[in-house]
């Protein structure tokens, strides 16, 4: 019961609960409009609804009983009660009207009588008429009268849902909009609210482009939006949506204009697998097997024994040089692969590597090499390389004849602290090339990494005899400067089937006399001798012969050895 004499304002609301309408009443002096679904109620003073009505408020739902006056400035008897209201029936259908009370009520449907219970009675009467309602909207109106006693009245309009009753198809949903994260993958749909009063729900249908929409919905809402978490997220394609009403008699609308979406590519690549490292100079080369589908690659590193990677580069290639490894230093490294779409993914498992020292010494400078009696006297700079390691030191001969290259051999590996070399060779005059390269303890070299380095050229004196050894002697000799330069060891062999021997003359030359002069006689049984009297930074050249009984000597056999200082 809704008494009329409630003068509290409040805002009303339709909801449709087996199909009756509920909600708040709102009394209002002389109240002009009421929001449909509500009713506009009014009271008149007589039973013929005529003149102004004594108050106008809003009800929600035609269900009161009086025993007094039902407002102020009404009388208890003989008064009138009107309610109407203009709302959309949607696709409209089959309705139930019913209506029952104490004393007179008449219902009408856009003016046209339905129901007539038109007279006084102590009895309640009641009346239940089946009428179809058009689509689009329409006005109701209950007009009640009381003439003597209590007042009671209660009317509701609700849809017949049998589907044996109820064959009309609701109207298609409006408003339909589509929208698409790319991030999430997830297609939303939303829409208005229909306006059916015996709506069930809203069923989502939807298709891959080039296909036809099935007859079984992907989702069924009472919501006016739905958010399809399931579209493939496997490469660029389009889908289409269609949103359909259905009714408690399970008739179905037409279906909206097709919705489009179009998915992004969210599929990452697989991991990649197969990381491996190698021996560079120019960083730490990391490679790895390439992956199917993957268009780029993402390489990330961390500190050795920290787990906080950092993305170092990308490339396109299943290789990666790091370029930026500190020499020395090791790191762990992973690799992603991304496709086109830019989907990344998952980590490779860590890869540990050590960029080795990849820095040689600079070149020596300052190679000084001066020609001496024993072959040649080389200086040079100390090398400022914090990891100097050892000096090598090469000799060369000129080839060439406008444009000459210096072909150089190994002479002789040195210790770090060592910046001079006396090279011993026969100083005929012939001109020679030198250089000296610096390793570090990585046998890291500029000369061998660059091919750059401080050459010099010198002309070796000569000292070779003015008198030139004989050939046809029976002898063989060798001679050769002592460990520690503390003289000259010869040694011969001869062949005594080519001539007898008394014994053996050994001679040197003197560069004063310009002459071999003898220094020692030796016995037949004796092939070595040892020159202490060679002296030091000068080369010696010396003859051996064989003696015969009768003093003669052979033909020498000559050899040079050179003593550095």
């Amino acid at each position: 019961m809704n008494p009329a004499r409630h003068a509290t304002a409040a805002t009303v609301a339709l909801s449709v609960a087996g199909g009756l309408l509920a909600g708040a009443t709102s009394s209002a002096s002389a109240a002009a409009s009421c929001t449909s679904p509500v009713f506009k109620r009014q009271f008149f003073a007589n039973t013929s609804f005529s003149g102004t009505p004594k108050k106008t408020d809003c009800d929600n739902a035609i269900d009161q009983t009086w025993t007094g006056a039902p407002a102020s400035g009404l009388p208890k008897d003989t008064f009138g009660v009107r309610w109407s209201v203009t709302r959309d029936f949607g696709s409209g259908g089959p309705f139930a009207l019913a209506a029952s009370g104490l004393d007179g009520m008449r219902v009408y449907v856009d003016g046209v009588r339905k129901v007539d219970l038109w007279k006084n009675t102590s009895t309640t009467v009641s009346k239940t008429v089946n009428v179809t309602v058009p689509k689009g909207k329409h006005t109701l109106r209950i007009d009640y009268a009381n003439w003597t006693g209590a007042a009671k009245v209660k009317f509701t309009y609700t849809p017949r849902t049998s589907a044996t009753v109820d064959k009309v198809r609701p109207l298609a949903p409006t408003g339909t909009t589509v929208t698409y994260a790319s991030a999430t993958g997830k297609a939303k749909l939303t829409w208005s609210k229909n306006q059916e009063m015996d709506l069930a729900g809203y069923r989502v249908y939807r298709r891959p482009k080039g296909t036809a929409f099935g007859s079984t919905p992907l989702a069924t809402t009472a919501a006016t939006s739905y958010t399809d978490t399931s579209l493939p997220v496997t490469g660029e394609d389009t889908y289409y949506y269609e949103l359909r009403a259905v009714d408690a008699a399970g008739n179905e609308s037409a279906g909206t204009a097709d919705q489009p979406v179009t998915t992004a590519d969210r599929t990452a690549p697989a991991v990649p697998t197969g990381l491996e490292t190698s021996l560079s100079v120019g960083g730490i080369p990391v490679e790895w097997t390439a992956v199917a589908g993957a268009t780029s690659y993402r390489v990330y590193r961390a500190p050795d024994g920290s787990s906080s990677y950092t993305g170092i580069g990308d490339t396109t290639k299943a290789s990666y040089l790091d370029t930026s490894a500190v020499e020395e230093s090791t790191y762990t490294y992973r690799v992603t692969a991304l496709d086109a779409a830019g989907n990344e993914s998952a980590r490779s498992a860590a890869l540990r590597a050590t960029r080795p020292d990849s820095t040689a010494p600079p070149a020596v400078t300052g190679l000084r090499v001066t020609p001496t009696g024993y072959g040649f006297s080389l200086a040079w700079d100390p090398n400022p390389a914090p990891d100097l390691g050892r000096y090598l030191v090469y000799r060369g001969r000129l080839l060439g004849d406008e444009e000459k290259v210096c072909s150089v051999h190994e002479v002789a590996w040195l210790s770090a602290a060592t910046t001079s070399y006396e090279y011993a060779t026969l100083p005929d005059g012939e001109e020679a090339c030198f250089l000296v390269d610096a390793y570090d303890d990585n046998w890291l070299s500029t000369w061998k990494w660059t091919g750059e380095a401080d050459i010099v050229v010198e002309t070796e004196l000569d000292v070779t005899p003015s008198v030139t050894t004989p050939e046809g002697s029976p002898l063989e000799l060798d001679a050769s400067a002592t460990e520690g330069g503390a003289g000259i060891d010869l040694d011969w062999n001869w062949s005594s089937a080519s001539q007898e021997t008394t014994g053996f003359r050994v001679h040197r030359w003197n560069p004063a006399t310009k002459a071999y002069e003898k220094i020692a006689d030796l016995g037949s049984d004796v092939s070595t001798y040892h020159d202490t009297g060679a002296a030091r930074g000068t080369t010696s050249f010396y003859w051996v012969s064989t003696l015969a009984a009768d003093g003669t000597e052979s033909v020498p056999a000559g050899d040079w050895a050179a003593l550095t200082p």
